[in-house]
């Protein structure tokens, strides 16, 4: 029950962050949050968007992982998506924000391994 709650929460947070790539991205919080200008925010609305729509597919992959009705196949698909968000997670925390690591990359980790020791 606890690594489901974890996959849950990851991907309320990777839904969270699509809607702050796609919808929000010009807004002050969402500026203050990734700390971009108001000019910076608009001139990279579109990458944005981009950006958060694939943040939507890691949330969609994992609720697909939680609901799946075969549990086999569902611990696998929660295994593979768990493990792409820890890579953004590096990829993000090496060459954007050091602060993706802790932010996105240890939820994925704590959800990583209970999933994997349950």
């Amino acid at each position: 029950m606890l690594a489901a709650i974890f996959v849950g929460l990851v991907a309320a947070e990777h839904l969270y962050i699509l809607v702050m790539e796609m919808f929000l991205w010009t807004k002050p919080r969402t500026r203050k949050t990734f700390n971009t200008t108001p000019e910076f925010a608009q001139q990279t609305k579109s990458l944005a968007a981009n950006q958060g729509l694939y943040n939507g597919f890691l949330a969609a992959g994992l609720i697909w992982g939680l609901v799946h009705p075969n549990a086999d196949f569902g611990y696998q698909i929660q295994l593979f998506f768990l493990i792409c968000v820890l890579v953004a997670a590096l990829f993000g925390g090496l060459t954007a924000k050091r602060s993706i690591l802790v932010m996105q990359g240890l939820p994925a980790l704590i959800a990583l391994l209970l999933v994997l020791f349950t």
